[in-house]
This record gives structure tokens, C-alpha cells and sequence, in this order.
């Protein structure tokens, strides 16, 4: 059992794991000190393990992404974020199982096990970011209407979350762009949560370690494209 977790972790960097031991911990003690929800707290856990091995173009994020998906969709639930919910129940739950179909036929057995990584055409980059902006404006009409909490920030979590899984799926650069910006409106909202006296913590801890993956992510993803590409 110890020569495999040894092995699972020989290709991580300083940084990753040092990321991860340091959010884990900083978890537990705020489950601890503010009394948060267990499934928050398991919902926290498992979506940084998630991110972590994305940012590292590896195929076992599906697996940690599927519990993550079912545990923070019932917290987003209880905080009226209606849009989190659809958005993880329709949408990322039927999507992780295509990821794991596309990621396994494009994986580069010769480096470390990553997923094959490629990048968008600028026209094709302005094209859905047009699409984008387009459909956040429209959604978040919807959910203003359902009385959501904070409806456009919330539409535009769930559009740029929708792009970027497609982009996921699809083995691109550019979802990281996306994730940033998803990461950041997130933290505002929890943060809104917060604020109001409600608990959770984990969700805003979980949003913020999100947003510092995201940005390691693009920055890993780019280094795996020179390298897949031998330069």
C-alpha cells in the first residue's frame, strides 16, 4: 500500500503537493473552528483533489470529480445557487462520463500519463467568448426572475463552467481562462454567503483553492503542449 501512494505521487511537483496538504489542512481547521456541514466539508475535499490532477492532464479527476459534484450540488441547493445545481446535476454529472471516454482514447502513455493538450485559434477564442456573454445576459434574466441568489453572477458561473467543460472535454488550453474567471465570481459568491452569517465555509476555502489551481493550470497545461510537442 505504501509503494503505491509512493508511486501515485513520484511525478508531483513541490508545488502540488505542497498545495494540497496546505488547503487540506486549512479545510479541516475551518471545518473545525466554524462547525461546517460534513458534506461541505467532503464536497470541499474532493473537488481540490479534482482540480489538481486536471491541472496535471490526469484521468482519475473524473473519478474524485463525480463525488464533488453530487455533495456540493446539495449545499449549493440549501443556498438557494439554483443555477450551481442545474449546472452540476444536468450538466457536469452526464459530462464527466464523456470526459472520461474522450481523455482515455488521447492519453500520452510516453509522458507520465497525461491527457493529449492542444489550444485554440484566436477567431475560435472570440467566437465563444461571444457566445459566452450572449447566453450569461440571458440566463441570468432567468434566474432574476426565479429569485436566485445574486442571478447574474450566478449565470455567469454556469455559462463560463459550461464552455470550459466543453473545452475540458476537448483537451483545451483555454478552459483555464474560463476556470479563472469562474473561480473568482464563485469566491464572491460564497464570500456573499459568508457575509450574510450562513456557514459553509469549506465552499469558500474550496473556491479559493480552485482559483489558485486554475491559474497553475493554465501555466502546467501550456508547459505539457511544448513538451508534447517537443519543444
Amino acid at each position: 500500500m505504501t509503494t503505491k501512494i509512493k508511486n501515485y505521487f513520484k511525478d508531483w511537483t513541490l508545488y502540488e503537493k505542497s498545495w494540497l496538504i496546505i488547503f487540506t489542512i486549512i479545510n479541516l481547521y475551518l471545518f473545525y473552528v466554524w462547525h461546517d456541514t460534513l458534506i461541505g466539508l467532503t464536497a470541499s475535499l474532493t473537488g481540490m483533489v479534482c482540480v489538481i490532477l486536471t491541472a496535471k492532464g490526469k484521468i482519475s479527476s473524473f473519478y474524485f470529480g463525480l463525488i464533488n459534484i453530487l455533495t456540493y450540488s446539495y449545499v449549493a441547493y440549501q443556498s438557494a445557487y439554483y443555477g450551481d445545481v442545474m449546472l452540476n446535476m444536468l450538466y457536469f454529472l452526464p459530462m464527466t462520463f464523456f470526459g472520461i471516454y474522450f481523455w482515455s482514447k488521447n492519453m500520452n502513455k510516453k509522458q507520465n500519463k497525461n491527457v493529449k493538450v492542444k489550444s485554440q485559434t484566436w477567431k475560435q477564442r472570440i467566437t465563444w467568448f461571444s457566445i459566452a456573454i450572449v447566453a450569461l445576459l440571458v440566463y441570468g434574466l432567468i434566474l432574476k426572475i426565479i429569485n436566485g441568489t445574486l442571478p447574474f453572477i450566478d449565470s455567469a458561473t454556469t455559462i463560463f463552467s459550461i464552455i470550459a467543460a466543453i473545452m475540458l472535454n476537448k483537451r483545451l488550453t483555454e478552459q483555464w481562462i474560463y476556470w479563472i474567471i469562474v473561480d473568482i465570481l464563485s469566491v464572491i459568491m460564497w464570500l456573499y454567503i459568508f457575509m450574510r452569517g450562513e456557514t459553509d465555509i469549506s465552499m469558500l476555502v474550496m473556491w479559493s483553492a480552485y482559483l489558485v489551481n486554475a491559474v497553475y493550470g493554465y501555466y502546467n497545461w501550456k508547459k505539457l503542449e511544448k513538451r508534447q510537442r517537443g519543444n
